[in-house]
């Protein structure tokens, strides 16, 4: 195939930024889209130019780095996918591709097509976690959970932080992130002891980091690559809501006391 690919190019994150148009040839349609890039490198290589930079790990859907707008669409036109598991026999012979980074506030640009997604770590670290005493491990029978509810936990718990819910939502909110990931340690028993912190705790750094507020137009379970159901958000919400309710309790508590 040959193809016209449209990249945003930007040295560095205070520079100015502008989409270059290069012509591709030799593009197999078995080829990944990040194998397709590295062909284009390898040609700006020969060239004398400057790769496109962007960033990749594992290109087994499993790290979430790979993260690049594709025709206006986060990881591109599969659903379910992530940008290393497209390939480019969805494109045809001719085709223009325009391929940028992700557009948020949250998602300070680098360069080229690489973002600072270090904002999703920080939410993380605000609460995304479980208090564990060591010792021997507990029996995996001793502690009997449904299975709807593991089953729950564990799609919410597929989330690989990519941020293309947030590259999709036209608030760039990053509620399907925080609701996936208060969602997988919420309903198991492990996560109970620290429920009303980590909600808390999670959701006000994800207004810190200067995401927008959700109004669950839903762009962002379209996008997800692992197909994380919106109803995480509702979750979090009530959470929010409950663990907010109960610090005001005890706060009167405390001050009438």
């Amino acid at each position: 195939m040959k193809l016209t690919l449209n990249v945003w190019r930007q040295p560095a994150s205070q520079a100015p930024g502008a989409l270059e148009t290069y012509t591709l040839d030799g593009v197999s349609a078995d080829m990944s889209f990040l194998e397709m890039f590295d062909l284009l490198n390898e040609q700006l290589t020969m060239e004398g130019k400057v790769p496109v930079a962007f960033a990749h790990d594992c290109r087994e859907g499993i790290c979430g780095s790979c993260s690049m707008m594709i025709n206006g669409q986060a990881h591109g036109p599969w659903s379910g996918a992530a940008t290393c598991q497209l390939h480019m026999r969805a494109f045809k012979d001719g085709d223009i591709i325009t391929v940028e980074p992700w557009r948020a506030a949250g998602f300070p640009i680098v360069k080229d097509l690489v973002v600072n997604r270090g904002a999703l770590d920080r939410i993380i670290q605000a609460g995304g976690y479980v208090s564990v005493n060591t010792g021997g491990a507990r029996d995996a029978n001793s502690i009997l959970i449904g299975k709807d509810t593991v089953e729950e936990a564990m799609d919410a718990a597929a989330c690989i932080g990519c941020g293309a819910c947030v590259a999709a939502c036209p608030n760039a909110s990053a509620s399907l992130f925080t609701g996936a990931k208060l969602t997988h340690l919420g309903m198991l028993p492990q996560g109970q002891p620290e429920r009303d912190t980590r909600a808390i705790g999670m959701v006000e750094q994800m207004d810190i980091e200067g995401f927008g507020h959700c109004t669950l137009v839903g762009e962002c379970q379209e996008a997800c690559p692992k197909e994380i159901s919106i109803d995480v958000i509702k979750r979090m919400n009530r959470d929010y809501v409950v663990a907010t309710a109960r610090r005001q309790e005890r706060k009167a508590s405390v001050g009438g006391g």
